[in-house]
């Protein structure tokens, strides 16, 4: 790429998506209170893509604000059921608690890009994915969790679709690299018709 290219989030499964697409990138996490600030947009009834939108763009700017010449990537996900958002699960009691939520029903991922170029948002796309849980027997659900707390708790939903959360599910709509957290497809597209990468 003819310039940097920077990853703000410090998830390894994006940058790895990012790096076997043949892009060059370098991961530099953008810390900001994630929780506080779905919790206050919640608070002002905004809609669970707006809050995967905005916290995308908050990533993103605050390493453009320090990085003026490079692209900025801001990705975040967010879990929509019956209209709320969940984020990643604060303990093995909140991972238990929310899969007994979405048990045998259907719930959605939203995973939300935002690129800045020079200092501001020049591009932004929001993925969408349907999963709908089995009926999980309680004995399994608490075993689950147990096995893969370390793992889980970096991620919405309490799964990962790459690991043994993929039997949660009986049904998966929609696009895999969103499932893992970035829309890798729209956002190549979008590089090579600005030119950044070679089409």
């Amino acid at each position: 790429m003819p310039r940097p290219l920077l990853l703000a989030s410090a998830s390894e499964t994006r940058l790895a998506m990012l790096r076997n697409a043949g892009l060059e990138v370098t991961a530099m996490p953008a810390r900001i209170d994630e929780e506080t600030i779905r919790l206050a947009l919640e608070a002002e009834g905004a809609h669970p893509r707006d809050i995967a939108d905005a916290l995308a763009e908050m990533k993103a700017r605050k390493l453009a604000d320090r990085n003026p010449e490079a692209l900025i990537l801001g990705c975040d996900q967010v879990l929509q059921f019956d209209n709320c958002a969940f984020g990643k699960p604060t303990s093995p009691e909140d991972a238990l608690a929310q899969l007994r939520l979405m048990r045998g029903k259907k719930h959605q991922l939203l995973s939300a890009i935002v690129l800045y170029d020079a200092g501001k948002p020049i591009w932004r796309h929001i993925g969408r994915a349907d999963l709908t849980m089995r009926d999980f027997s309680e004995d399994w659900l608490q075993a689950y969790v147990t096995r893969n707390w370390d793992s889980i708790r970096h991620s919405a939903g309490c799964y990962k679709l790459e690991e043994e959360g993929i039997r949660l599910f009986t049904s998966v709509e929609g696009d895999y690299f969103t499932i893992l957290g970035l829309p890798l497809l729209p956002l190549l597209g979008y590089l090579e018709l600005r030119g950044f990468i070679e089409a």
